[in-house]
């Protein structure tokens, strides 16, 4: 695991890359490879390599060059499959001159060319220079757990990194806010699509490759996850599926224990983590070190299920329960890692308990992808139920009856019932877009509409908060709705997770590894029967089959809770100042892209036991994101804790 970067430039520009600027944008990313460094200069194209060192420790340094001088690499993740490769290519008669997967994916570029990335099964960002075409090709793994950003200038320059960071340290563009993707944001916790929060900043999409070659780019898909639903599994039984199932998933697991380092395991309590803990423990010699984080209110600490899972399988168990003091402290410096507004307060506690590993091991295993590939969320059992009954309802209820009791329930947000029934038919059209889309959004259209200022309105006038959802929901060739919300949130929020998993981690340099999204894993669910994912009321239903004599009845049949974190009721206690200083300030609202009195509602009516939790979350991070990339505040200088002559933090803002 390691942090790359580069810049290329047409020949024709008669220039070569400066050091000084390679070095900046290289040691901008320092936690992401604190072992070592590396850095090649070829006239107009430099590569900057940092390195966190996994496999084959003592050689691997990159970049690394092929023998015959023709390729170079800079390379950060990890091939899983790479002894099987290793050994297919030598008896092909490739030589080797290391034990490491780098070497084994340049000896796959020689031999297939830029197809080379169908043969990698793993998580990756590669870029590969060859001085033969002179062609620079960067390579993104299927699901985009490892991260690619880049700008391309219309002279033809690209300048790349693993986070943006490295790109603003080269002075590849300048820290400004994108007015196309500020209403994604809004709406999805993050911007779902290409584009970043920074004008000129764009993202590799997962999947996909990029060619760049006398300063054009070509970018192409070389994967996509399938839904099409296949003959032999619709025939097979509960019992073949669940056995197969199980199968693939220990391979995924057993893959991933690849290292020559330690490793250990991120234990929730869920499901997730629980079925890699019990699966990894019959593969290792000796305890697994598992790792656990929570907080001190009773509603956001999940430790005990942890803990019996723990127990279960004689784990070496660490634990830390953070406070709001140490969350807070540590906001302002995590928004920097993230480089851009953290989506999920969720992001805290994990590098906190990223910190607490790296104290012990250099790898961890998480069970992230679960849920985008079982079918473990509930709302996706909610739309298709909202849906299902909507119609109904549309058809035997008249038009004003429907208005007038939507009217009257209200929006949601409200406290109580009313609040719940907000977000059913009883209140919303029965369409993808208001059952699914509008309700689980930070900010839904309507919302957006009232919240910005009138010139904020008119420069996103015609911008879709959903393209990216809409783009992946026609893609898809799932056949059913259920496939299709699955599709959609593997290509869009599923990234975002997992750019929360890596910038946490890595920041803490350890490196994360997902077996739910082994690719050949993910494509078996993609194509198996929707009833051993979604069964009833029962989520993930193949995997609760697979762990039934595995695990704890009480970690198969508790229901998902996420990663709770309490900022709700931080906000409306001793930590509401955040609210008065990075919410509804002077400074904040001078920035012209809110309307000030539906700002201030907002706030006095999560005081007053509305939730506004997420919302409130966006809008403080945005600014505390702005005041670090924007404004050029350092982080370490933003304050959290309150002054000591702090007044009633329970008072109203006036409107």
């Amino acid at each position: 695991m390691c942090g790359i970067c580069g810049i290329a430039m047409p020949d024709r520009l008669k220039r070569s890359v400066d050091q000084a600027r390679l070095t900046r944008m290289r040691d901008a990313i320092v936690h992401r490879g604190p072992d070592g460094a590396g850095m090649l200069i070829d006239g107009p194209i430099g590569l900057g390599h940092r390195r966190l060192s996994i496999v084959d420790v003592v050689h691997g340094a990159q970049p690394m060059t092929t023998t015959d001088g023709r390729t170079t690499i800079v390379y950060n993740g990890e091939i899983f499959n790479h002894p099987e490769l290793m050994g297919e290519l030598q008896a092909q008669g490739m030589a080797y001159r290391t034990h490491c997967d780098t070497e084994t994916v340049l000896h796959l570029y020689a031999r297939h060319g830029r197809d080379f990335v169908q043969h990698c099964r793993g998580m990756f960002a590669i870029a590969i220079w060859d001085r033969a075409d002179r062609t620079l090709t960067i390579a993104r793994d299927r699901f985009g757990v490892k991260p690619v950003y880049y700008v391309h200038d219309s002279d033809g320059t690209l300048h790349f990194a693993s986070e943006i960071k490295a790109l603003l340290a080269a002075g590849a563009v300048s820290a400004t806010l994108d007015m196309a993707s500020f209403p994604d944001f809004l709406a999805n916790h993050a911007p779902s699509g290409n584009d970043t929060l920074f004008t000129g900043v764009k993202r590799l999409p997962p999947g996909h490759t990029l060619r760049w070659q006398d300063g054009r780019i070509t970018i192409e898909q070389y994967w996509d996850l399938s839904f099409k639903p296949d003959p032999v599994l619709a025939k097979a039984t509960d019992a073949d599926l669940v056995a197969e199932y199980s199968e693939r998933f220990e391979e995924a697991v057993r893959l991933r224990l690849m290292a020559d380092v330690p490793l250990g395991m991120f234990l929730s309590g869920g499901i997730d983590s629980a079925a890699i803990t019990a699966v990894m423990s019959g593969m290792v010699d000796g305890p697994i070190k598992t790792f656990s984080v929570a907080f001190a209110e009773r509603e956001a600490n999940e430790l005990r299920y942890a803990r019996l899972v723990s127990d279960k399988f004689r784990t070496q168990h660490h634990e830390i329960v953070v406070t709001p003091e140490q969350f807070w402290d540590a906001l302002p410096q995590l928004i920097w890692h993230e480089d851009e507004p953290i989506a999920h307060p969720s992001s805290v506690a994990l590098n906190f308990v990223s910190r607490l590993a790296g104290e012990h091991v250099k790898v961890v295993l998480t069970g992230e992808g679960s849920d985008e590939t079982l079918a473990g969320y509930n709302r996706y059992r909610v739309t298709m139920a909202n849906m299902q009954l909507g119609g109904i309802w549309e058809k035997v209820v008249p038009g004003g009856v429907r208005r007038a009791l939507g009217g009257a329930i209200g929006e949601a947000g409200s406290a109580g019932i009313r609040g719940k029934l907000a977000r059913t038919f009883l209140a919303r059209p029965a369409n993808l877009d208001a059952m699914y889309f509008d309700n689980f959004a930070v900010f839904a259209p309507n919302r957006l509409s009232s919240l910005l200022t009138p010139d904020v309105r008119k420069a996103v006038e015609g911008i879709d908060p959903y393209a990216a959802y809409h783009r992946a929901i026609e893609q898809s060739d799932a056949p059913t709705l259920l496939g299709k919300l699955l599709y959609a949130d593997t290509k869009t929020y599923l990234h975002e997770l997992l750019m929360k998993q890596d910038q946490m981690s890595m920041a803490a340099s350890i490196e994360s590894r997902v077996p739910f999204l082994d690719h050949p894993l993910a494509e078996f669910a993609a194509r198996m029967p929707e009833r051993m994912k979604l069964r009833g009321m029962t989520t993930k239903y193949v995997l609760r089959q697979a762990m039934k004599n595995r695990l704890p009845e009480e970690i198969l049949s508790r229901k998902k809770m996420g990663f709770p974190v309490p900022v709700g009721t931080w906000f409306r206690g001793s930590w509401r100042h955040l609210l008065d200083e990075f919410v509804v300030s002077e400074r904040a609202l001078a920035r012209g892209l809110f309307t000030p009195g539906v700002v201030r509602r907002l706030v006095n009516g999560h005081v007053a036991g509305e939730n506004h939790s997420e919302r409130l979350w966006a809008l403080l991070t945005l600014e505390i994101w702005q005041r670090i990339f924007l404004d050029g505040e350092d982080p370490a200088s933003i304050r959290m804790r309150p002054v000591a002559a702090a007044v009633s933090m329970a008072r109203p803002v006036a409107a």
